[in-house]
């Protein structure tokens, strides 16, 4: 062999060890995503029923929680309210629900339209709702008067029912001795063992639902979690709550941003709280509605939860909702299962869904009326309302613009169709120009996230709802100051701020040396609109006066006065 084939060959054998080295640690981290084939069906399943039950029903308290004591591994390391320990960790020696049916619970949820569950086995207090032979601490110990497996009846009724499962489970354990001690690699394993029981006696599932409160992949050997999962589960999904991305994120009571790159599923409940609350405040129909819809627009799941009474009955009214929800599904779920979000972001106004060629308006606030789309480079070629009616449709280069009589506008969604001539979900998505005084103005803030341009204070007035003023983790206080450029008249504002991290704020506008405050308000929210007083100035201050975390602000909108 000559020289040169000798290069050629060392060559082709090397590149073919990298090669195989590629393959190997791809092959190495398949375990840690689901296959697209797997995550097909979840993408069109759209609504799931989240189901929070436990034995702190009998207290009608928030389950986990209202345990008082030690939290370890979370920032408040000690409750020093709440159900004193020794009382909730007994609870189940009282609890007998002797009402439950599990195949009624599954009719509820196909009467709802849901496509599957999440059904917590495990909550951060510990108590098991299976028979795992890992602890006593569970529903089917000898010291309880139920001892029954509930996690094996939803098993066999969702799988005669051709619901999906997927099984909620709680890595935090402030019960398990060994959690987050000296001992805690005994925790991982009893984690992990528990994991096996649950991959392995209860037929097929869907998933599991992590919530982690945090923790890293570490914190719960995490890589050989999924592993083992997939190893008994091939096709099961797994959320990001356990330190790695997974193969959904979980936004949790608030319906994410519109992402259509990201799965993900927005976990809300149905009243004010996981666990069973007596006389509890309900979503209304219209509530419902609204969310799945934004969900759905923003090409997102929902996991609308419920949560038993202490006998084993979902509560009645509870029950009537799902109901109620199903029933709209069943007329205008062509709008919502196996749809993608978009091609337009959601507004105040609503949201959209597409569907090949198709594109579902709903129309849920008609207060902006007429509802203005941004341009796109298609052609609306046919229009129709599914709720019943007419529409007007009006498509030019600078976007369209819909109406539909008010004779014919729906109290829950009006949903007009409009057929393209081309396939829509490939569409990017557009916004239309705010109309706000500081779009796209010089902005400087107190902070910036870790210095980053992705983060910077020019991302709360650009003028895009996707981008954000990001702060740095643990700040208490933060300031966002816009230079209008000339003094300026306004007397409305619209800020967001969705994850709630905001106590108190004020907007401030600059009076020579001084700062004189136009509103005020306590929590912002998504999309919060105040209107105040005019007032003139040139620069202007958000004030976050006190925040519980580094806030993220990804609006900030001043407006002139209405003419």
């Amino acid at each position: 062999m000559s020289s040169a084939s000798r290069r050629a060959s060392g060559w082709f054998v090397c590149g073919c060890a990298l090669l195989l080295g590629v393959a190997t640690a791809a092959e190495s981290e398949a375990h840690l995503r689901a296959s697209p084939e797997a995550m097909r069906w979840w993408r069109e399943a759209k609504l799931g029923v989240f189901i929070c039950w436990g034995p702190v029903s009998l207290k009608g308290t928030e389950i986990g929680w209202s345990r008082a004591g030690e939290r370890r591994g979370h920032r408040t390391r000690r409750a020093t309210s709440g159900i004193p320990v020794d009382v909730y960790d007994t609870l189940y020696k009282q609890w007998n629900p002797t009402r439950f049916d599990a195949a009624e619970w599954i009719d509820v949820v196909k009467a709802a339209g849901a496509k599957y569950i999440i059904f917590l086995t495990k909550h951060h207090d510990g108590f098991c709702l299976f028979d795992t032979e890992l602890t006593d601490y569970k529903i089917t110990s000898p010291l309880s008067p139920f001892r029954r497996d509930v996690t094996a009846e939803i098993a066999k009724a969702c799988h005669k029912a051709g619901i999906k499962i997927f099984w909620y489970y709680s890595q935090p354990d402030w019960h398990h001795p060994d959690y987050r001690t000296e001992r805690h690699a005994r925790y991982i394993a009893y984690l992990h063992g528990q994991l096996r029981e649950l991959c392995s006696n209860y037929g097929e599932i869907a998933g599991i639902w992590f919530d982690g409160l945090g923790g890293q992949a570490p914190d719960w050997d995490a890589p050989n979690l999924f592993k083992l999962i997939r190893s008994l589960q091939p096709h099961a999904l797994i959320n990001n709550r356990a330190g790695l991305p997974g193969d959904f994120y979980t936004p949790e009571q608030r319906v994410g941003r519109f992402d259509n790159r990201r799965a993900w599923e927005s976990c809300i409940t149905l009243g004010t709280q996981w666990a069973w609350k007596p006389g509890d405040r309900i979503k209304s129909l219209k509530q419902c509605i609204d969310t799945l819809v934004r969900c759905v627009g923003g090409d997102g799941n929902l996991a609308l939860n419920t949560n038993p009474m202490p006998d084993g009955r979902i509560e009645p009214r509870q029950a009537e909702r799902f109901k109620q929800i199903g029933a709209w599904l069943k007329q205008y779920g062509q709008s919502i299962y196996a749809t993608r979000g978009g091609p337009f972001r959601p507004g105040g106004w609503g949201a959209t869904t597409c569907k090949g060629n198709t594109v579902y308006v709903h129309i849920l606030d008609w207060r902006r009326a007429p509802v203005v789309l941004p341009p796109i480079p298609k052609k609306v070629v046919a229009h129709s309302v599914l709720t019943g009616g007419t529409a007007v449709v009006k498509q030019t280069a600078e976007g369209i613009e819909l109406d539909v009589p008010a004779a014919h506008r729906q109290a829950l969604d009006t949903i007009v169709a409009l057929e393209l001539d081309g396939p829509a979900f490939e569409l990017k998505p557009g916004h239309l120009p705010s109309g706000s005084l500081a779009a796209g103005k010089k902005a400087r803030a107190s902070n910036f996230f870790q210095k980053s341009p992705t983060y910077s204070p020019d991302k709360a007035v650009d003028d895009d709802p996707e981008t954000r003023w990001g702060c740095d983790w643990g700040t208490k206080s933060a300031w966002l100051e816009v230079d209008l450029g000339e003094p300026k008249t306004f007397d409305r504002a619209l800020i967001s701020e969705p994850y709630g991290r905001v106590v108190e704020f004020a907007i401030e506008v600059k009076d020579g040396d001084e700062w004189k405050v136009a509103a005020r308000g306590t929590t912002i929210g998504e999309r919060k609109r105040l209107t105040f007083k005019p007032v003139t100035a040139r620069i202007v201050r958000l004030n976050l006066l006190r925040t519980t975390e580094g806030p993220s602000i990804w609006e900030f909108q001043l407006f002139a006065p209405k003419k």
